[in-house]
C-alpha cells in the first residue's frame, strides 16, 4: 500500500488527551506547525503560515507520549499523514490528521533525559481531563500561540 509518510517538526498546542481502548491506548493532541524566514526589508525573523495537524499515537507509543510530551514541548513527528474532507452545515471542512510511528522532542531547541519504562508496564491510565476542541481556530484565534511558543533562532536578538 502507498501511504505518504511525512516528518512534521512544530510545538504541542494541545494537552495530549489519553483514551484506553480494547485495542490499547491511544494519544492524540494538536501540532502547530508554523513557517519562519528571514525578512530582509525589516532584518528580523518573520512567521509565516501556521497549520495544525491532529497527531495520533497508539499502544506503547501513546503510553510513552502521554507520560514525555505536553503542551508547548518541541516535538518532531513521523508518520502517515491522512487528509479528509467533509461537508458539515453545508460548509466543507478539511483536517489533516498524523498516525505516528515515532514521537520525540526536538533537540534542536532544548534538552531531554530518555529513560526506558520498567518491563511490562505499556500502558498508561487514562486521566481524567476535558476534551479539548479540535477544530482550527481563524488565524490569531486562541491556538495561535505558537508564537509564543518558538525561540528566537540562535544569534537573533
Amino acid at each position: 500500500m502507498n501511504e505518504t509518510m511525512v516528518c512534521v517538526v512544530g510545538n504541542v498546542a494541545t494537552q495530549p488527551v489519553c483514551r484506553e481502548l480494547s485495542s490499547g491506548s491511544s494519544v492524540r493532541f494538536r501540532l502547530a506547525v508554523t513557517s519562519r524566514y528571514w525578512d530582509r526589508e525589516k532584518s528580523e525573523w518573520t512567521d509565516g503560515h501556521t497549520n495544525f495537524f491532529t497527531v495520533w499515537a497508539r499502544r506503547t507509543l501513546a503510553a510513552n507520549v502521554a507520560s514525555s510530551v505536553s503542551l508547548g514541548d518541541p516535538v518532531v513527528v513521523q508518520g502517515r499523514l491522512k487528509v479528509r474532507t467533509e461537508q458539515r452545515d453545508g460548509q466543507s471542512w478539511a483536517s489533516a490528521d498524523v498516525d505516528a510511528v515515532a514521537i520525540g522532542h526536538d533537540l534542536a531547541r532544548g534538552t531531554s533525559a530518555f529513560r526506558r519504562p520498567p518491563r511490562g508496564e505499556t500502558a498508561v491510565a487514562a486521566q481524567a481531563q476535558p476534551e479539548p476542541s479540535w477544530e482550527t481556530p481563524p488565524p490569531g484565534g486562541p491556538l495561535d500561540m505558537a508564537a509564543e511558543l518558538r525561540p528566537e533562532p540562535a544569534g537573533v536578538t
